[in-house]
């Protein structure tokens, strides 16, 4: 069984009617992916000939996947790494209820096999882990097989992400001003 990284009713999402399999391995019920992350600011600067494609900074990271989590959080190891520059500060929630003023960064580019999603990151500075939570999950159309303990490529969308967007009324004429 696949699970989606958010819990709505879809036709994309596979059939639920397959049993949930017990989670094995070396990090039980625990799920990683290698992600690409890129400074889109340096690929800004890139694309308009100011910095060579070589001077683009980027790492690879195993990421925790974690379906329950909202945000990619990083360490400050990877903020420094690729020079992210800080949009906010903001007062986070963590596991045990505490909180804590982190500084968002951003934007990183992140890659997942043929997926790409533009994204802000929350740095934790002591985090041992780079955490993947389910808005770009959701952004980058991957599902988790906890059978195999992996992220996927949404097997109902093998080539290209699908992301599902509400009509706001575009086919509705505009009214000029009387």
């Amino acid at each position: 069984m696949l699970i989606p990284t958010v819990k709505r009713k879809s036709r994309r999402l596979p059939p639920r009617d397959v049993n949930q399999p017990t989670a094995g391995g070396d990090e039980m019920g625990l799920i990683y992916a290698e992600l690409d992350l890129i400074s889109v600011d340096d690929l800004a600067l890139c694309r308009r000939g100011f910095l060579s494609e070589d001077k683009v900074r980027s790492i690879r990271v195993r990421a925790l996947v974690d379906s329950g989590a909202y945000q990619m959080v990083i360490n400050e190891h990877v903020k420094q790494q690729l020079d992210l520059q800080v949009v906010e500060e903001r007062v986070v929630t963590l596991a045990d209820d505490s909180e804590l003023r982190v500084e968002v960064v951003g934007p990183v580019e992140v890659h997942f096999k043929n997926r790409m999603t533009v994204a802000h990151a929350i740095v934790l500075p002591a985090a041992k882990d780079v955490l993947l939570g389910s808005i770009p999950m959701e952004d980058l159309d991957v599902v988790i097989d906890p059978k195999r303990q992996t992220l996927e490529v949404n097997p109902a969308n093998p080539n290209i992400a699908v992301t599902i967007v509400k009509d706001v009324g575009a086919s509705t004429p505009a009214r000029p001003n009387a």
